[in-house]
C-alpha cells in the first residue's frame, strides 16, 4: 500500500513551520496513542504514521530530501536516502519534544527555557452577616510577586541578557540514560529555566520578580456562606519566564452576629419570653434582617418551642428561594425580685401544688419516672 503524503498525514501545508508541525503532531499523538485507544486496533497504525511524518518533516535534511524526491528520498533502504541511519534516537527526540511538553518537561535538540505558572494565592476576607446576605463590594490589599519592571522578568541587569545554562545547554532538562531507557529531569543548576544570569538585576536580585502590594476590588455576591471562595483570575503571583500568573482565591469568613446564627440559608435566634407571657400568651416583636416582625405567643408556651418565619432567612448563591428564620423560645426566670413579688410567687406556688398534676405535668411525669427507676 502506498504511503500517504506526510503533510497530509499531519494535516498541514507544505510550508508549515516547525511549531505548526509540532502542534499538529501533538494533537494526533494524543488522539491515537495506543494507551488511550485500547479497543481500537488501528490506533497504533495511525500513531506510528503520524510519528514517522513528524520525524521526517522536523529534520531539515530529511525534509529537503522528501520535498524533492518524495518517500524515496527518505527510505532507509534506498541508496543515499536521507532516512538511512535513522533509528530509536530520532524517535526518542520526537517523543521527548512532544510528550515532554505535554507532561511539563523539555527535551529534544532545541533550546528552550521552561516556563512556570505563578502560584495561586489565598486571602481570607471577613464580612458581616448582613453583607453576606445582601452582597457588597469591597477593596483588599494583598502582597504578591509581580514581574520586575526593570528587567521585564529576565532577571538580568539592563543592557545584558541571560546566557544558556552550561549544564543543560539551555533546555531546562537533563537527560539520563539508564540502559534502554532515557529519563529526563529538571536541570539542577538552572532549575528548569534553561538560563544563567551572570549580571543580576539590582531591583529583583536576578529572580525576575519583585514583591509588591496591590489593591483589588472584590464583588461579593448576595448569599455567600462561610468558606465560599471567589476566584480572581490572573491576580495571583506572576509566572516565571513569561509563564501565566496564578489566581487569587478570596475565602469568605462571616463575623459572629449579636442576634442571629446561620445554618446554610436558615437563620436562628433566641427569643426571651417573660414568665407571664409564656403562661398567659401575648405578642412580642422580634428582629429580622429586613426589620421587625411580630409573633403571637400562645398560652402555656414552653422553653424550646420554635416559631418559624417562612422566607425570612437568606437566599443562598445557588438557591432560588429564601431560607427561614427560626425563633427559639427561652422562658426567662424573673430576677431581683421585691418582697411583694416573692410573696405573690409563693402564694402562686402554694395554689399550684394543690393540683400539681394539672399545673405542672412535666415535673410530675419526670418524678414518676424517677420513682420507677429507684423502685427497680
Amino acid at each position: 500500500m502506498a504511503k500517504k503524503d506526510y503533510y497530509e498525514v499531519l494535516g498541514v501545508n507544505r510550508d508549515a513551520s516547525e511549531d505548526e508541525l509540532k502542534k499538529a503532531y501533538r494533537k494526533l499523538a494524543m488522539k491515537w496513542h495506543p494507551d488511550r485507544n485500547p479497543d481500537n486496533p488501528k490506533a497504533e497504525e495511525h500513531f506510528k504514521e503520524a510519528k514517522e511524518a513528524y520525524e521526517v518533516l522536523t529534520d531539515a535534511q530529511k525534509r529537503a530530501a522528501y520535498d524533492q524526491f518524495g518517500h524515496a528520498g527518505v527510505d532507509p533502504s534506498a541508496a543515499g536516502g536521507a532516512g538511512a541511519g535513522a533509528g530509536f534516537g530520532g524517535f526518542g527526540d520526537a517523543f521527548g519534544d512532544i510528550f515532554g511538553d505535554i507532561f511539563g518537561g523539555g527535551g529534544g535538540g532545541r533550546q528552550r527555557s521552561t516556563v512556570f505558572r505563578g502560584a495561586d494565592l489565598r486571602y481570607n476576607l471577613e464580612i458581616s452577616l448582613e453583607d453576606a446576605a445582601r452582597g457588597t463590594e469591597t477593596r483588599i490589599r494583598i502582597p504578591a510577586l509581580e514581574e520586575c519592571e526593570t528587567c521585564h522578568g529576565s532577571g538580568a541587569k539592563p543592557g545584558t541578557q541571560p546566557t544558556s545554562c552550561t549544564t543543560c545547554g539551555g533546555h531546562g532538562q537533563v537527560r539520563m540514560q539508564q540502559g534502554f531507557f532515557s529519563i529526563q529531569q529538571t536541570c539542577p543548576r538552572c532549575h528548569g529555566t534553561g538560563k544563567m544570569v551572570a549580571n543580576p538585576c539590582s531591583s529583583c536580585s536576578g529572580s525576575g520578580r519583585i514583591k509588591k502590594h496591590k489593591t483589588l476590588a472584590v464583588k461579593i455576591p448576595a448569599g455567600v456562606d462561610e468558606g465560599d471562595r471567589i476566584r480572581l483570575s490572573g491576580e495571583g503571583e506572576a509566572g516565571v519566564n513569561g509563564g501565566p500568573s496564578g489566581d487569587l482565591y478570596v475565602v469568605i469568613q462571616i463575623k459572629p452576629h449579636n442576634v442571629f446564627t446561620r445554618d446554610h440559608n436558615d437563620l436562628h435566634c433566641e427569643m426571651p419570653v417573660s414568665f407571664t407571657t409564656a403562661a398567659l400568651g401575648g405578642e412580642i416583636e422580634i428582629p429580622t434582617l429586613d426589620g421587625y416582625a411580630k409573633i403571637k405567643i400562645p398560652p402555656e408556651t414552653q422553653t424550646g418551642k420554635i416559631f418559624r418565619l417562612r422566607g425570612k432567612g437568606i437566599k443562598g448563591v445557588r438557591s432560588s428561594t429564601h431560607g427561614d428564620l427560626q425563633c427559639h423560645v427561652v422562658v426567662e426566670t424573673p430576677v431581683s425580685l421585691t418582697a411583694r413579688q416573692k410573696e405573690l410567687l409563693q402564694e402562686f406556688e402554694a395554689i399550684s401544688n394543690k393540683d400539681s398534676a394539672r399545673h405542672n405535668p412535666r415535673a410530675n411525669s419526670w418524678m414518676d419516672r424517677v420513682k420507677a427507676f429507684f423502685a427497680e
